[in-house]
């Protein structure tokens, strides 16, 4: 779900996963407007990453009213309408978003739940509420001024600003993310690189964040998609940053970024010889249909997917093993919206294991029984649509093809038409 916004939606969540887990661990406030944490703050930053500031960061206390109204001005740049209500929809095709959730209205209120601080790569300045709890202050200035310090090394905007692959803006934005949270985290801890095992895990990290519902309520009632979304790019982006960091010591993560969100979750798709790049999907022009949205989802989307309505995490992950690429495409005809998605895999047999899983999770999903097709699909029928989920073998590649439309609308997408390339 890479164009949720990530970098803005989830102001709160390194600050929450610093305060859950240090709770009470205070960092002095100087006399001047956060000096003392800055100065704190830029030698362990520095040293933690190997990267020295170009020129001194810029620091600026706003009050609160004033960091919000600036956030949602950059949201509204950042997050064109037209492309937000395409992903909304497709989501919702896709029983990950209830069709009753307003999905821009929602964000801005997770946004504006915790304005603590932010950096703007636009003006380079860090802003930082004023009288914000000290040791929430701490947090925010240590993890913002690593993006500071980034974006004096890459254009941070620059690397945010695809709109047509959300799983590639969903690994740079883990990487970035990622860095941050890993060094704040270090550093909070004494510059311990095992982070994982210092903090008891990703998963306990989720647990506790999650357990602290009442500093975080609009995000508390977030679906699970949003939620974990989120949460992604900091905790899965900190799990890549310390194996990067294992194998190739301090130097700059950002250098060469994951093309893939398999690249951020898997060591050998990222760190092996050859690294394994994700196939490109090209779909046909849809007929008798107009397309309303196109993108991919990731192997991290399709784990969400099987996650979203099998309710078991293991066996979604499980099942998305194999990724190698993917294109979805939103379309609306008279009859009403559809979907068709295409995903390509490394072998007919991890084909085969999402085939399956995408099954049973598509009848618990509907309450409907599938049936069995004799080119080793399934057609499932609720009231009003007919979903089908295929295999299919395209420029000799294993694809599972998956396509949910109204009645009165049926073969949008030219099987025959969808072209695969080699990464």
């Amino acid at each position: 779900m890479g164009r949720m916004k990530l970098r803005i939606a989830a102001l709160m969540i390194p600050v929450a996963i610093g305060v859950v887990l240090f709770a009470g661990r205070r960092r002095g406030v100087g006399d001047g407007p956060y000096a003392r944490e800055v100065a704190d703050a830029v030698p362990r930053i520095e040293e933690a990453t190997g990267m020295k500031f170009k020129r001194p960061p810029r620091v600026e206390a706003r009050d609160k009213a004033q960091v919000r109204d600036f956030l949602l001005k950059k949201f509204d740049e950042a997050t064109p309408a037209k492309e937000l209500a395409g992903e909304e929809s497709a989501y919702k095709l896709l029983g990950l978003l209830p069709d009753t959730l307003d999905l821009r209205k929602f964000f801005l209120a997770v946004l504006t739940e915790q304005v603590i601080g932010y950096y703007d790569p636009a003006t380079k300045v860090l802003y930082v509420v004023k009288g914000a709890d000290e040791k929430t202050v701490g947090i925010t200035i240590t993890h913002e001024l690593v993006h500071a310090l980034q974006d004096q090394y890459v254009n941070l905007d620059s690397m945010q600003k695809t709109t047509s692959d959300n799983d590639r803006l969903s690994a740079a934005q883990a990487v970035i993310e990622g860095q941050a949270q890993f060094e704040q985290l270090s550093i909070m801890v004494g510059g311990s690189s095992n982070i994982a095992l210092r903090v008891g895990g990703r998963d306990r990290i989720r647990e506790m964040i999650r357990d602290n519902q009442s500093a975080m309520p609009v995000f508390a009632t977030a679906p699970m998609v949003i939620q974990e979304s989120l949460l992604f790019p900091y905790l899965s982006g900190a799990d890549f940053v310390q194996r990067f960091k294992e194998k190739k010591g301090k130097a700059n993560p950002l250098a060469n970024v994951p093309r893939s969100t398999e690249q951020i979750l898997h060591t050998d798709a990222y760190f092996g010889t050859p690294p394994d790049e994700p196939s490109i999907i090209t779909l046909p022009a849809p007929r008798g249909a107009t397309s309303v949205y196109e993108n991919d989802m990731g192997e991290f989307g399709a784990r969400l997917f099987l996650y979203q309505h099998l309710k078991n995490e293991q066996v979604a992950a499980r099942s998305a093993v194999g990724w190698d690429g993917d294109r979805f495409v939103v379309v609306q005809n008279s009859a009403g919206r559809g979907i068709v998605w295409a995903s390509v895999w490394d072998s007919t047999l991890e084909a085969a294991a999402f085939l399956d899983a995408m099954v049973r999770a598509t009848t618990k999903r509907t309450g409907m029984a599938e049936r069995l097709e004799a080119a080793g699909g399934a057609t499932i029928r609720p009231k009003g649509r007919t979903i089908t989920i295929f295999p299919r073998i395209i420029n000799g590649r294993a694809v599972v093809l998956y396509s949910d439309l109204p009645d009165g609308m049926s073969g949008v997408i030219d099987p025959a038409a969808i072209k695969v390339d080699p990464h």
